[in-house]
């Protein structure tokens, strides 16, 4: 039987963590601050990754955690790969060169003593084409609907070839972050669950957004949140099962506090709670947040 969310997931602690001069340009929520040294950005990171990764666990979720390696500074967001019930997994096209690096032999070896490769799209990097897993595509997994937001690291024709490969049906759409710019990361700006889709519809261009948002209406409730919102990274978040099998919504603290009472009470009808972390200098020098620190392993 398909399921949405998982019950076991995987983080990578870093061993180096800095704001990635080599995704800066397309991710507009990095902010690069030259008073501060990689060394003391990477302790800063570290004791907000043993947070979270204590208050998973302390929620009965399970966690497994591989060390990261020098030289890749945006190793802590591991959306380079995506796993399936079938226990295969596809592996992605990275636009920082200093992120391929991030698949490596030791990480893509583990994950293959439970998931055999299907798909490998990291040739695609030499031909300047992008799609960045689960960062680009927000996966319907149960009614098998792949939604991206095209940008420089989401391409819309190796998107299809992924959906034409895995079954998956794709909506696609064009984005406007608070810079003019591309929305550079599908998930920062909505995320689906079991039984609720959030999404800041009002980032979407005119001529698509009625298509996106007939199409979760018709598989799910939907709650918006405002552009001011997804900045402060309310679309980042995940939904995961515990142990008993009972599922929770994963978020910053930046999220949470920026969510209204209102939303919180429509947010806890769905689930059985909502685990927050304080995250703020992940966010401040990553440009991600929760979700995307989180991969799911079906």
């Amino acid at each position: 039987m398909l399921s949405q969310s998982t019950n076991h997931i995987l983080l990578i602690k870093p061993a180096e963590f800095y704001c990635n001069e080599q995704t800066i340009e397309t991710n507009h929520y990095q902010i690069l601050d030259k008073k501060k040294t990689k060394k003391e950005m990477l302790q800063e990171a570290l004791l907000e990754f043993k947070a979270f990764e204590n208050n998973l666990k302390r929620n009965k979720i399970k966690v497994t955690t591989l060390m990261g390696q020098v030289g890749c500074p945006d190793n802590i967001f591991p959306n380079w790969a995506v796993s399936h019930n079938d226990q295969t997994i596809d592996l992605f096209s990275m636009l920082g060169k200093n992120r391929r690096l991030e698949k490596s032999k030791k990480h893509i070896s583990f994950l293959n003593q439970t998931y055999s490769t299907k798909n490998d799209y990291s040739d695609s990097e030499n031909e300047s084409i992008f799609l960045e897993g689960t960062s680009s595509l927000v996966l319907d997994r149960i009614n098998h609907l792949a939604y991206m937001g095209i940008s420089g690291r989401s391409d819309p024709d190796l998107a299809q070839q992924w959906c034409n490969s895995r079954g998956y049906k794709l909506i696609k759409f064009s984005t406007k972050s608070h810079t003019g710019n591309a929305i550079y990361h599908t998930d920062v700006m909505m995320y689906i669950g079991t039984e609720l889709a959030v999404i800041c519809s009002e980032c979407i261009d005119n001529n698509t957004r009625e298509l996106v948002l007939e199409s979760l209406q018709s598989t799910h409730h939907i709650m918006e949140i405002s552009s001011e919102q997804l900045i402060s990274f309310c679309g980042n978040c995940i939904e995961v099962c515990d142990e008993n099998n009972e599922s929770h919504l994963i978020m910053s603290s930046t999220a949470y506090q920026s969510y209204s009472k209102q939303q919180k009470e429509v947010l806890l009808k769905h689930y059985k709670s909502i685990i927050h972390s304080k995250l703020e200098s992940i966010e401040k020098y990553g440009g991600g947040s929760a979700r995307c620190m989180i991969m799911e392993l079906f």
